[in-house]
């Protein structure tokens, strides 16, 4: 057999294989690796921004919290907080969930809304203006502070996968793409009941957000400032609420927004490379993927430029990859197939 059966022969071993590494990556793969969260050195976390009534809270990738703005609660009294892997901001309190699933918090506490120190297998927590919602491992969810309106009456919830809170409602949502809501229903801010093929809810003063499987969003509630005039969004991958605005993150980096911006809480516009977006009163905020923060509106504090919380490794794309390495061997078919019939 001379050099050319030899690399002929080669050829049509590697080009079959090439293409079976690209089916495993677009195809084969489980979803649950498709969906991979951005993966971190081990100890550290990935970092978020969290937005309250005036402050702001950032959690740092070696699970420290940083946090500006109004601080007459002592909401912003977080900087010897460790080993955090998430953080909620609320009207005027602060949460921290740590690592083995116990809450921490600062703040305002008239309410007990900072009562959180028996809460045990936490993953996740929502601040609401002065309550305090925590979701539990097994998908239950329990709550504390005022429930002057029922907005902490979710000890009957299952099969919860994120909960968000906000004013007086209350959001969780269930495994199967389905939404529940409890608290304050006054312009219909609670009528959820039928929204399906939901992957994340976000709570605004009297508003609610649904993200769509398909990038698109559903809103429920007040909208005199136009909060809810999202039906046209597409593309979307996280979505926040603030007092009277809405705000979309892209799958591009860039952002949107719409509603109430008498204090410029929408001018994101300009804003690419973003990551994360949070909002609440007034103001709006941005993590960048460098890990450094943006933000625009009320309490605008120039001490955000300053942070650099770490940064955000996103996840691997691997239908992407598989594409392009169906894309080369495709070209490489090509050009051999060529090559060989002038030969």
């Amino acid at each position: 057999m001379n050099k050319g059966d030899v690399a002929m022969k080669n050829r049509k071993i590697l080009l079959p294989t090439l293409l079976s590494i690209a089916l495993i990556f677009t195809l084969i793969l489980p979803a649950s690796a498709l969906n991979t969260a951005p993966v971190m050195a081990q100890g550290q976390v990935t970092p978020m921004v969290a937005a309250g009534y005036a402050h702001t809270v950032g959690l740092k990738t070696d699970s420290t919290v940083v946090a500006a703005g109004e601080n007459g609660s002592a909401q912003c009294d977080v900087g010897n907080w460790t080993g955090i892997t998430q953080v909620a901001a609320g009207g005027a309190h602060t949460l921290g969930v740590k690592t083995d699933g116990t809450v921490v918090a600062a703040g305002w506490n008239d309410y007990r809304q900072c009562d959180v120190g028996n809460w045990t297998d936490i993953t996740q927590v929502a601040a609401g203006y002065v309550h305090t919602v925590g979701l539990k491992t097994g998908g239950t969810a329990v709550a504390v502070g005022n429930n002057e309106f029922g907005q902490c009456e979710v000890g009957n919830w299952t099969d919860i996968t994120q909960v968000a809170a906000v004013y007086a409602h209350t959001l969780g949502l269930k495994t199967d793409g389905t939404v529940v809501a409890v608290g304050n229903n006054e312009f219909g801010q609670c009528d959820v009941g039928n929204w399906t093929g939901i992957t994340q809810v976000a709570a605004g003063y009297i508003h609610t957000l649904g993200l769509k499987t398909d990038g698109t969003l559903v809103a429920a509630g007040w909208n005199d400032y136009g909060q809810r005039d999202v039906g046209n969004w597409t593309d979307i991958t996280q979505v926040a609420a603030g007092y009277a605005h809405t705000v979309g993150l892209k799958a591009g980096g860039t952002v949107v927004a719409a509603g109430n911006n008498e204090f410029g809480q929408c001018d994101v516009g300009s804003w690419t490379d973003i990551t994360r977006v949070a909002a609440d009163y007034a103001h709006t905020v941005g993590l960048k993927a460098r890990g450094t923060v943006v933000a625009a509106g009320l309490d605008d504090d120039s001490a955000l430029a300053e942070w650099n919380l770490g940064l955000v490794v996103p996840p691997m794309n691997w239908p992407l990859i598989g594409g392009i390495i169906a894309v080369v061997v495709v070209g490489l078919a090509i050009f051999f197939e060529r090559r060989d019939r002038h030969a």
